[in-house]
Protein backbone atom coordinates (compact mmCIF):
# COMPACT_ATOMS: atom_id res chain seq x y z
CA UNK A 1 0.00 0.00 0.00
CA UNK A 2 1.79 3.15 -1.19
CA UNK A 3 1.38 5.58 2.02
CA UNK A 4 2.54 8.87 0.86
CA UNK A 5 0.40 11.38 -0.27
CA UNK A 6 1.35 12.32 -3.14
CA UNK A 7 3.00 9.29 -5.65
CA UNK A 8 6.64 10.30 -6.67
CA UNK A 9 7.38 10.74 -10.77
CA UNK A 10 9.76 7.54 -10.10
CA UNK A 11 7.02 5.62 -9.41
CA UNK A 12 4.89 6.81 -12.27
CA UNK A 13 7.48 6.47 -14.60
CA UNK A 14 8.25 2.89 -14.14
CA UNK A 15 4.63 2.38 -15.11
CA UNK A 16 4.46 4.37 -17.72
CA UNK A 17 8.12 5.46 -19.71
CA UNK A 18 7.57 2.27 -22.06
CA UNK A 19 4.18 4.08 -22.93
CA UNK A 20 5.40 7.34 -23.17
CA UNK A 21 8.35 6.43 -25.56
CA UNK A 22 5.68 4.65 -27.93
CA UNK A 23 2.88 6.90 -28.00
CA UNK A 24 5.82 10.11 -28.90
CA UNK A 25 7.00 7.70 -31.78
CA UNK A 26 3.82 6.37 -33.08
CA UNK A 27 2.62 10.14 -32.83
CA UNK A 28 5.21 11.31 -34.00
CA UNK A 29 5.26 9.10 -37.11
CA UNK A 30 1.41 10.00 -38.34
CA UNK A 31 2.20 13.82 -37.74
CA UNK A 32 5.08 13.08 -40.44
CA UNK A 33 3.27 11.24 -42.75
CA UNK A 34 0.41 14.02 -43.03
CA UNK A 35 2.47 17.25 -42.65
CA UNK A 36 5.46 16.19 -44.10
CA UNK A 37 4.75 14.04 -46.76
CA UNK A 38 1.23 15.36 -47.40
CA UNK A 39 -0.81 12.08 -46.87
CA UNK A 40 -4.17 13.66 -46.16
CA UNK A 41 -6.55 10.96 -46.80
CA UNK A 42 -5.28 9.77 -42.79
CA UNK A 43 -6.99 11.92 -40.88
CA UNK A 44 -10.22 10.86 -39.70
CA UNK A 45 -13.43 13.35 -37.95
CA UNK A 46 -12.78 14.06 -34.41
CA UNK A 47 -16.41 13.77 -33.52
CA UNK A 48 -17.30 9.95 -33.95
CA UNK A 49 -13.56 9.58 -32.09
CA UNK A 50 -14.90 11.60 -29.03
CA UNK A 51 -17.92 9.34 -28.81
CA UNK A 52 -15.86 6.52 -28.31
CA UNK A 53 -13.47 8.24 -25.97
CA UNK A 54 -16.60 8.94 -23.78
CA UNK A 55 -18.12 5.67 -24.20
CA UNK A 56 -14.32 4.11 -23.40
CA UNK A 57 -14.16 6.65 -20.33
CA UNK A 58 -17.45 5.14 -18.65
CA UNK A 59 -16.41 1.22 -18.83
CA UNK A 60 -12.88 2.39 -17.15
CA UNK A 61 -15.08 4.10 -14.83
CA UNK A 62 -17.17 0.77 -14.25
CA UNK A 63 -14.44 -1.12 -14.11
CA UNK A 64 -12.27 0.72 -11.30
CA UNK A 65 -15.08 1.27 -9.33
CA UNK A 66 -15.61 -2.23 -9.15
CA UNK A 67 -11.67 -3.39 -8.75
CA UNK A 68 -11.45 -0.50 -5.76
CA UNK A 69 -14.65 -2.44 -4.17
CA UNK A 70 -12.64 -5.75 -4.29
CA UNK A 71 -9.71 -3.59 -2.53
CA UNK A 72 -11.65 -2.30 0.24
CA UNK A 73 -13.36 -6.06 0.76
CA UNK A 74 -10.01 -7.17 1.28
CA UNK A 75 -8.97 -4.80 3.65
CA UNK A 76 -12.02 -5.17 5.71
CA UNK A 77 -11.58 -9.27 5.79
CA UNK A 78 -8.05 -8.47 7.20
CA UNK A 79 -9.39 -5.77 9.77
CA UNK A 80 -11.40 -8.65 11.14
CA UNK A 81 -8.58 -10.63 11.49
CA UNK A 82 -6.57 -8.22 13.38
CA UNK A 83 -10.05 -8.14 15.43
CA UNK A 84 -10.55 -11.71 15.97
CA UNK A 85 -6.77 -12.22 16.32
CA UNK A 86 -7.05 -9.92 19.48
CA UNK A 87 -10.34 -12.17 20.54
CA UNK A 88 -8.85 -15.11 20.59
CA UNK A 89 -5.24 -14.40 22.36
CA UNK A 90 -8.01 -12.43 25.15
CA UNK A 91 -10.06 -15.67 25.23
CA UNK A 92 -6.64 -18.36 25.72
CA UNK A 93 -5.44 -15.92 28.03
CA UNK A 94 -9.08 -15.45 30.40
CA UNK A 95 -10.49 -19.05 29.78
CA UNK A 96 -7.66 -21.35 29.29
CA UNK A 97 -7.00 -22.33 33.40
CA UNK A 98 -3.05 -24.42 32.05
CA UNK A 99 0.19 -22.95 32.28
CA UNK A 100 1.74 -20.71 30.59
CA UNK A 101 3.65 -22.19 28.11
CA UNK A 102 -0.31 -23.73 26.96
CA UNK A 103 -1.44 -20.14 26.11
CA UNK A 104 1.96 -19.31 24.87
CA UNK A 105 1.16 -22.37 22.10
CA UNK A 106 -2.11 -21.75 21.39
CA UNK A 107 -1.33 -17.78 20.74
CA UNK A 108 1.77 -18.85 19.12
CA UNK A 109 -0.10 -21.06 16.52
CA UNK A 110 -2.84 -18.55 15.53
CA UNK A 111 0.41 -15.92 14.30
CA UNK A 112 1.71 -18.67 12.37
CA UNK A 113 -1.81 -19.01 10.52
CA UNK A 114 -1.92 -15.26 9.80
CA UNK A 115 1.58 -15.98 8.46
CA UNK A 116 0.52 -18.97 6.78
CA UNK A 117 -2.32 -17.07 5.25
CA UNK A 118 -0.06 -14.42 3.81
CA UNK A 119 2.08 -16.45 2.62
CA UNK A 120 -0.42 -18.35 0.73
CA UNK A 121 -2.56 -15.58 -0.72
CA UNK A 122 0.27 -13.82 -2.29
CA UNK A 123 1.27 -17.06 -4.42
CA UNK A 124 1.12 -15.96 -8.12
CA UNK A 125 -1.82 -17.13 -10.17
CA UNK A 126 -2.42 -17.78 -14.05
CA UNK A 127 -4.38 -14.66 -14.11
CA UNK A 128 -1.95 -12.32 -11.69
CA UNK A 129 -1.01 -8.85 -13.75
CA UNK A 130 2.20 -8.66 -15.64
CA UNK A 131 4.47 -5.64 -15.55
CA UNK A 132 7.22 -4.44 -17.07
CA UNK A 133 10.69 -5.61 -15.84
CA UNK A 134 11.32 -2.41 -13.69
CA UNK A 135 7.95 -2.78 -12.12
CA UNK A 136 8.73 -6.12 -11.32
CA UNK A 137 12.24 -5.66 -9.74
CA UNK A 138 10.83 -3.40 -7.03
CA UNK A 139 8.71 -6.01 -5.54
CA UNK A 140 12.19 -8.81 -6.12
CA UNK A 141 14.18 -6.47 -4.72
CA UNK A 142 11.44 -6.15 -1.60
CA UNK A 143 11.56 -9.93 -1.58
CA UNK A 144 7.48 -9.51 -0.26
CA UNK A 145 5.80 -10.58 -3.52
CA UNK A 146 6.09 -14.19 -2.56
CA UNK A 147 7.71 -14.66 1.01
CA UNK A 148 9.33 -17.54 2.25
CA UNK A 149 7.07 -20.45 3.90
CA UNK A 150 9.97 -20.11 6.76
CA UNK A 151 7.44 -17.14 8.37
CA UNK A 152 5.40 -19.63 10.34
CA UNK A 153 8.74 -21.87 11.47
CA UNK A 154 9.56 -19.83 14.59
CA UNK A 155 5.54 -20.13 16.13
CA UNK A 156 4.86 -23.79 16.06
CA UNK A 157 6.78 -27.22 16.87
CA UNK A 158 9.47 -28.66 14.58
CA UNK A 159 6.97 -31.63 14.21
CA UNK A 160 3.83 -29.34 13.58
CA UNK A 161 6.50 -27.45 10.67
CA UNK A 162 6.95 -30.83 8.97
CA UNK A 163 3.39 -31.55 9.07
CA UNK A 164 1.93 -28.17 7.60
CA UNK A 165 4.81 -28.69 4.44
CA UNK A 166 2.89 -31.52 3.63
CA UNK A 167 -0.56 -29.84 3.53
CA UNK A 168 -1.99 -28.58 0.21
CA UNK A 169 -3.11 -25.23 2.80
CA UNK A 170 -1.70 -25.07 5.93
CA UNK A 171 -3.35 -22.01 7.03
CA UNK A 172 -6.13 -24.72 7.16
CA UNK A 173 -4.63 -27.23 9.17
CA UNK A 174 -3.41 -24.59 11.89
CA UNK A 175 -7.12 -23.71 12.62
CA UNK A 176 -7.54 -27.48 12.82
CA UNK A 177 -4.91 -27.88 14.84
CA UNK A 178 -6.30 -25.32 17.18
CA UNK A 179 -9.43 -26.87 17.61
CA UNK A 180 -7.94 -30.21 18.37
CA UNK A 181 -5.95 -28.61 21.11
CA UNK A 182 -8.88 -27.06 22.38
CA UNK A 183 -10.58 -30.41 22.42
CA UNK A 184 -7.71 -31.95 24.58
CA UNK A 185 -7.60 -29.26 27.01
CA UNK A 186 -10.94 -30.12 27.44
CA UNK A 187 -10.74 -33.21 28.36
CA UNK A 188 -8.26 -32.31 30.77
CA UNK A 189 -10.38 -29.87 32.43
CA UNK A 190 -8.39 -27.18 31.48
CA UNK A 191 -11.40 -25.58 30.22
CA UNK A 192 -15.48 -25.57 30.12
CA UNK A 193 -17.56 -26.52 27.75
CA UNK A 194 -18.92 -23.47 27.65
CA UNK A 195 -15.18 -22.12 27.25
CA UNK A 196 -14.80 -24.51 24.33
CA UNK A 197 -18.05 -22.85 22.89
CA UNK A 198 -16.57 -19.98 22.90
CA UNK A 199 -12.94 -20.45 21.48
CA UNK A 200 -14.37 -22.53 18.90
CA UNK A 201 -16.85 -19.75 17.76
CA UNK A 202 -13.46 -17.45 16.83
CA UNK A 203 -12.30 -20.02 15.10
CA UNK A 204 -15.10 -20.51 12.63
CA UNK A 205 -14.97 -16.94 12.34
CA UNK A 206 -11.23 -17.51 11.11
CA UNK A 207 -12.39 -19.85 9.19
CA UNK A 208 -15.16 -17.70 7.30
CA UNK A 209 -12.22 -14.66 7.32
CA UNK A 210 -9.82 -17.20 5.61
CA UNK A 211 -13.00 -18.37 2.78
CA UNK A 212 -13.88 -14.58 2.10
CA UNK A 213 -10.00 -13.86 1.47
CA UNK A 214 -9.67 -17.35 -0.83
CA UNK A 215 -12.91 -15.82 -2.43
CA UNK A 216 -11.26 -13.16 -4.12
CA UNK A 217 -7.61 -14.54 -4.44
CA UNK A 218 -9.27 -17.94 -6.55
CA UNK A 219 -11.44 -15.40 -7.90
CA UNK A 220 -10.75 -13.57 -10.78
CA UNK A 221 -12.04 -10.10 -12.12
CA UNK A 222 -14.47 -10.83 -14.48
CA UNK A 223 -12.54 -10.80 -18.04
CA UNK A 224 -15.16 -8.92 -20.07
CA UNK A 225 -14.88 -6.04 -17.88
CA UNK A 226 -10.92 -5.98 -17.68
CA UNK A 227 -10.23 -7.18 -20.73
CA UNK A 228 -12.35 -5.16 -23.20
CA UNK A 229 -11.21 -2.20 -20.77
CA UNK A 230 -7.61 -2.67 -21.86
CA UNK A 231 -8.79 -3.13 -25.80
CA UNK A 232 -11.11 -0.53 -26.01
CA UNK A 233 -8.54 1.87 -24.11
CA UNK A 234 -6.04 1.02 -27.11
CA UNK A 235 -8.33 1.28 -30.14
CA UNK A 236 -8.99 4.59 -28.74
CA UNK A 237 -5.71 6.08 -27.66
CA UNK A 238 -4.46 4.44 -31.30
CA UNK A 239 -6.73 6.14 -33.33
CA UNK A 240 -6.23 9.64 -31.54
CA UNK A 241 -3.40 10.93 -33.17
CA UNK A 242 -6.04 10.56 -36.70
CA UNK A 243 -8.62 12.02 -35.45
CA UNK A 244 -6.28 15.14 -34.06
CA UNK A 245 -4.68 16.02 -37.57
CA UNK A 246 -8.06 17.52 -39.14
CA UNK A 247 -8.71 19.64 -35.36
CA UNK A 248 -4.94 20.92 -35.57
CA UNK A 249 -5.21 21.68 -39.65
CA UNK A 250 -8.90 23.37 -38.77
CA UNK A 251 -6.99 25.79 -36.51
CA UNK A 252 -4.46 26.72 -38.32
CA UNK A 253 -6.46 28.95 -40.66
CA UNK A 254 -7.75 30.83 -37.62
CA UNK A 255 -3.40 31.68 -37.16
CA UNK A 256 -0.82 34.00 -37.88
CA UNK A 257 1.71 32.79 -40.34
CA UNK A 258 4.43 32.72 -37.33
CA UNK A 259 2.49 30.95 -35.08
CA UNK A 260 1.66 27.95 -37.24
CA UNK A 261 4.71 25.87 -37.48
CA UNK A 262 4.75 25.87 -33.28
CA UNK A 263 1.22 24.87 -33.21
CA UNK A 264 1.18 22.50 -35.42
CA UNK A 265 3.77 20.42 -33.28
CA UNK A 266 1.90 21.04 -30.23
CA UNK A 267 -0.28 17.95 -31.56
CA UNK A 268 2.59 15.55 -30.66
CA UNK A 269 2.53 16.20 -26.60
CA UNK A 270 -1.36 16.64 -26.92
CA UNK A 271 -1.90 13.14 -28.12
CA UNK A 272 0.74 11.78 -26.01
CA UNK A 273 -0.83 13.30 -22.49
CA UNK A 274 -3.86 12.24 -23.68
CA UNK A 275 -3.15 8.82 -24.55
CA UNK A 276 -1.39 8.79 -20.85
CA UNK A 277 -4.19 9.76 -19.37
CA UNK A 278 -6.17 7.02 -20.72
CA UNK A 279 -3.77 4.16 -20.36
CA UNK A 280 -3.02 5.44 -16.73
CA UNK A 281 -6.75 5.23 -15.48
CA UNK A 282 -7.26 1.95 -16.90
CA UNK A 283 -3.80 0.70 -15.70
CA UNK A 284 -5.16 1.78 -12.28
CA UNK A 285 -8.15 -0.47 -12.41
CA UNK A 286 -6.27 -3.59 -13.68
CA UNK A 287 -3.75 -3.09 -10.40
CA UNK A 288 -6.85 -3.07 -8.03
CA UNK A 289 -8.06 -6.43 -9.12
CA UNK A 290 -6.23 -8.77 -6.70
CA UNK A 291 -5.67 -6.57 -3.43
CA UNK A 292 -3.68 -9.18 -1.99
CA UNK A 293 -0.65 -9.69 -4.50
CA UNK A 294 2.06 -7.61 -2.94
CA UNK A 295 2.03 -4.70 -5.04
CA UNK A 296 1.85 -1.12 -4.63
CA UNK A 297 -1.80 -0.46 -3.89
CA UNK A 298 -2.44 -3.95 -2.40
CA UNK A 299 -3.53 -4.99 1.22
CA UNK A 300 -0.68 -4.16 3.65
CA UNK A 301 -0.87 -7.84 4.61
CA UNK A 302 3.09 -8.17 6.08
CA UNK A 303 2.14 -4.98 7.74
CA UNK A 304 -0.72 -6.21 9.53
CA UNK A 305 0.90 -9.34 10.21
CA UNK A 306 3.56 -7.83 12.60
CA UNK A 307 1.01 -5.67 14.28
CA UNK A 308 -1.13 -9.22 15.44
CA UNK A 309 2.43 -10.15 16.54
CA UNK A 310 3.66 -7.25 18.12
CA UNK A 311 0.19 -7.32 20.16
CA UNK A 312 -0.34 -10.96 20.71
CA UNK A 313 3.24 -10.81 22.35
CA UNK A 314 2.77 -8.26 24.63
CA UNK A 315 -0.47 -9.93 25.58
CA UNK A 316 1.87 -12.94 26.60
CA UNK A 317 3.63 -10.21 28.33
CA UNK A 318 6.68 -11.24 26.01
CA UNK A 319 9.51 -8.59 26.24
CA UNK A 320 11.77 -9.33 23.01
CA UNK A 321 8.71 -8.02 20.54
CA UNK A 322 9.64 -6.84 16.92
CA UNK A 323 9.51 -3.97 15.10
CA UNK A 324 6.59 -2.43 12.90
CA UNK A 325 7.35 -3.15 9.73
CA UNK A 326 8.59 -0.28 8.13
CA UNK A 327 7.31 1.30 4.83
CA UNK A 328 9.96 0.74 1.48
CA UNK A 329 10.01 3.69 -0.62
CA UNK A 330 7.03 4.60 0.51
CA UNK A 331 5.49 1.01 0.00
CA UNK A 332 3.76 -0.61 3.27
CA UNK A 333 3.62 -4.23 2.26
Amino acid sequence: MYIKRNISWGIILRYAWKNLIFFTFYTAIIFSLYHFLNLKFIDIPFQPLSVIGIAVAFYIGFKNSQSYDRFWEGRKIWGGIVNYSRTWANQVLSLVDDNHETKKILIHRHIAWINALRIQLRQPTSFSIKENSSVERLFHKHGERNPACDATKTFVSDQEYNDLLQRKNAATHLVKNQGLHIKELLKAGKITEFDKQLLHSVLEELYNLQGKCERIKNTPFPRQYAYFSTVFTWIFVLLLPFGLLSVFENELSDMSQHLRPWFIFLMIPLSVLISWIFTTMEKVGSNSEDPFEGRINDVPMTALCRTIEIDLRDMLDEKDLPEKVKPKDNILY
